[in-house]
């Protein structure tokens, strides 16, 4: 069985009016893969992210990292964060300092790194999604799309073992999204966990290589991508299509069978 990395156990939660997110949700993520956590607007998924690294406390249930329960005092969230990254869909809610250089050196800097340290980290987190020529650049001048990805920089410039992202192909053309999930394919193939939600059936096949169906607070389901992706009543329940291309794909494969089986000559016996 491949090690889980980090895991949610019964965990619930209700926003204030009694709006329920979480309702006894289990999941396990597994070190090394790409989980999509898909489902629907309003089905938890971003409420899930912000327990997985400590930024909400479950009213019951569970964290585990690597094993471990983890804690809420504040040396234990900061180990927590060091080593399980987030990305919000917003980037301004998560850009505060003047340049961007600045903004991905906060965090390294924090980790009490040396500047020359820090530096080093800002520039290779740059240098992997190619901004390293908007180093200084203030952030309020960025675009969309530099935003976000000056969000991952920051991130990724704490080296995370698990990184978690909401939506990162919100708001993006498609170049903008190419480029994202070609970093996002490198940080992969480096080793980084990466978990991220998404209400698109498609991103989900086209890079996830496991999924977790999300409906009413819960994990419907959870298993490798192709497994879940074809299963078109799960996916009704929780009000989704399956991906065009794998659609297409099980539709051929079913048109072909028909075919050939109408097709295959019939055997007369006699007595």
């Amino acid at each position: 069985m491949a090690e889980l990395i980090i895991e949610a156990e019964s965990l619930a939660y209700a926003y204030p009016g009694g709006v329920t997110a979480l309702d006894g949700l289990d999941l396990a993520v597994e070190r090394g893969r790409r989980l999509a956590v898909l489902g629907p607007n309003g089905a938890g998924k971003s409420t899930l992210l912000l327990h997985l690294n400590g930024t909400l406390k479950p009213e019951r249930g569970r964290v585990r990292l690597g094993g471990e329960v983890m804690g809420y005092s504040r040396a234990e969230l900061g180990r927590w964060r060091r080593r399980v990254g987030l990305v919000l869909q917003e980037p301004d809610d998560q850009l505060f300092a003047a340049t961007l250089a600045e903004d991905v050196a906060f965090g390294p800097l924090n980790l009490g790194l040396s500047e020359a340290e820090a530096a080093a980290r800002v520039a290779e987190a740059l240098d992997a999604l190619g901004i390293s020529h908007l180093a200084e650049r203030a952030t309020h001048m960025l675009s969309f799309g530099q935003k976000k990805r000056a969000a991952l920089a920051g991130a990724i410039a704490m080296r995370p073992e698990v990184l978690l992202l909401d939506e990162p192909a919100a708001g993006l053309d498609r170049g903008g999204v190419t480029r994202l999930l070609e970093s996002l394919a490198q940080l992969s193939a480096a080793g980084t966990t990466l978990v991220f939600t998404t209400h698109d059936a498609d991103l989900a096949w086209s890079f996830a290589d496991r999924v977790a169906l999300f409906d009413g607070g819960r994990v419907a389901c959870q298993g490798e991508a192709e497994t879940v992706l074809s299963d078109r009543d799960a996916l009704g329940t929780a009000g989704l299509e399956p991906p065009l291309l794998l659609d297409l794909g099980v539709r051929t494969r079913d048109e072909a069978l028909s075919l050939r089986r109408n097709a295959a000559p019939s055997r007369e016996t006699g007595d």
